[in-house]
């Protein structure tokens, strides 16, 4: 079958359709298609499902920023010293894996924490 037969197949169940009145009745008639007249970028379908989805992703060079954030954050929040060397022992692994595998997405800017300065910031925060 030709392109242009198939297209014409295509074309009149479509016809057919409008004729029975099978697309009457849609969901969203006579309002317009989200995000149609916006520009968009290579990923924006991606984008949209993964917000409809309420999923997220972030390219581990910047997570492990969102991650060290977060260390900084459960150090301030804790009372025990012991735990505090345990959060930036953690992170440290983590940011020491990314730098060393050069990881997708923009080049890591994060270095380890040296534990015995974050461990007298924390000190200084404390007291």
């Amino acid at each position: 079958m030709s392109m242009r037969k198939w297209e014409s197949a295509v074309e009149q169940q479509i016809r057919d359709g409008i004729a029975r009145g099978e697309f009457a009745d849609l969901p969203g008639k006579g309002k317009p298609i989200d995000g149609l007249t916006n520009d968009h970028d290579d990923d924006w379908w991606l984008k949209a499902k993964l917000r409809a989805e309420r999923l997220s992703y972030l390219p581990p060079t910047i997570r492990i920023r969102k991650e060290l954030e977060e260390a900084r954050e459960a150090m301030a929040a804790t009372s025990n010293e012991q735990v505090v060397r345990r959060i930036i022992d953690d992170i440290n692994v983590r940011i020491r894996d990314i730098n060393r595998r050069g990881a997708e997405g923009p080049p890591s800017t994060v270095m380890v924490l040296d534990p015995e300065a974050e461990v007298e910031r924390w000190r200084r925060q404390t007291s």
